[in-house]
């Protein structure tokens, strides 16, 4: 997928870089695979404002993506390469042998009439679902479970792939995008191959209306507001607020830890690298 850059004909598009939008073969998705989004405005069930900054954006449906991979040893033909609304990544439509439909994330290199396959003792090849037991070391993948048939959780934004290192018993280690490595258990599936549309993250929205057209609203600065509307409000002149960075209900920022404790945490065998660390090329 190519980038496009749009002339600048005015100043809100004059650094803007979108999509090309060449491998897309079908405009108008599957309507059987749609359903609506209701959206909450960041309210829960009370009413009450828990996130904030959402709203307005244009409406969506949502594509049910099948992450679970269940049809096994039977053929899925690509039917077409669609857009998302939903996702960074592009979807792919397969037809099966049997008839039956299904969209998942379309993989780089897969296009229109590839063939792609799930189950046990099946090629390496891209688009192919398997088990971690069955994926040789050194193989990138995506679309990862996190527990046996509960669908994948793991790698799937666009661009994104992780790499099998090793097996050890009942367990793979994965290195994950973020550069965390983690032990999952040889039962559960993963794709082969690396998450199409690779280029969105060059992608410049250029104006404020571009966010808004998601449904991100204008966010202020809460050593902006007053006092009644934020802990860090108030003050004469631009204050520090007098304590430490937190939340509008309170919560410390930074340097929280909000891990449950209870949880096991020995299936990480080494933490993310940080940001930081990766921009000063410490990492």
């Amino acid at each position: 997928m190519a980038i496009k850059k749009y002339k600048p004909t005015s100043p809100g598009i004059r650094h803007r870089l979108g999509h090309g939008f060449e491998e897309i073969t079908k405009s108008t998705p599957l309507k059987s695979l749609t359903k609506p989004i209701k959206r909450s405005g960041g309210r829960n069930n009370y009413g009450h404002l828990t996130v904030k900054c959402l709203g307005g954006g244009h409406k969506r449906k949502y594509r049910e993506i099948d992450f679970v991979r269940s049809k096994d040893t039977i053929f899925g033909r690509v039917e077409s390469i669609e857009y998302d609304p939903n996702r960074t990544s592009r979807i792919a439509q397969l037809v099966y042998q049997d008839g039956q439909k299904s969209y998942i994330l379309a993989p780089q290199g897969l296009g229109v009439n590839g063939r792609v396959l799930s189950g046990e003792k099946i090629p390496i090849d891209v688009g192919n679902t398997m088990k971690l037991s069955d994926i040789p070391p050194g193989t990138f993948v995506h679309n990862i479970e996190l527990r046996k048939g509960a669908g994948a959780k793991l790698v799937r934004s666009a661009g994104t792939q992780a790499q099998v290192l090793a097996k050890e018993g009942l367990s793979v280690h994965i290195k994950l995008p973020s550069g965390e490595v983690r032990l999952i258990h040889q039962d559960c599936r993963a794709t082969i191959g690396q998450v199409g549309n690779s280029e969105h993250r060059g992608i410049c929205g250029g104006k404020a209306g571009h966010s808004r057209w998601k449904g991100r609203r204008p966010r202020t600065r809460p050593r902006a507001m007053n006092p009644v509307d934020h802990p860090l409000g108030g003050g004469e002149g631009k204050t520090a607020g007098g304590r430490h960075p937190c939340s509008l209900w309170g919560q410390i920022s930074k340097g929280l830890k909000t891990r449950d404790k209870r949880k096991d945490s020995s299936h990480i065998i080494q933490r993310r690298i940080p940001k930081r660390l990766k921009k000063k090329g410490l990492a």
